[in-house]
């Protein structure tokens, strides 16, 4: 029996409204801290939240035992928060939530400012063409 696909939420309000339980209270409080420390653009895109301010910034990824709370620019944020895991394309690095995992608002907020000021200062980190890899870094 082939394995059906889930329907992407619609809105972020619609993948927020999807969940239940610890995950969708984690993820409420997440999506309500990033988006009152900067202002970015809130889509529903690749299935899960991503936050953007000139190209994506985070993401806050809900699945059936974790929440992935990751940066595009995450590697650079280790000094803020250690756990974050390199990994992935560009500068990837993740944050593992699971039901009891502390993480600080102010941590969460800010991750996310130093984020968006490392956008600003080298540009898209999606942007890998020659003549913005030699001025990122």
């Amino acid at each position: 029996m082939p394995m059906k696909k889930s329907v992407p939420a619609e809105s972020p309000d619609a993948y927020v409204a999807s969940m239940s339980g610890w995950r969708q209270q984690h993820v409420r409080a997440l999506r309500s801290t990033v988006v009152d420390a900067a202002p970015l653009q809130e889509l529903v895109k690749w299935g899960h939240l991503v936050y953007f301010s000139n190209g994506p910034v985070l993401l806050i990824r809900a699945e059936a035992q974790r929440i992935l709370f990751g940066f595009w620019r995450g590697r650079r944020l280790r000094g803020i928060e250690p756990r974050l895991k390199p990994g992935g394309k560009y500068e990837m690095a993740t944050l593992e939530l699971m039901e009891g995992t502390p993480l600080a608002q102010a941590t969460v907020v800010e991750l996310v400012k130093e984020a968006v000021a490392l956008n600003a200062i080298h540009g898209d980190p999606t942007d890998l063409s020659p003549a913005r890899s030699k001025t990122a870094g």
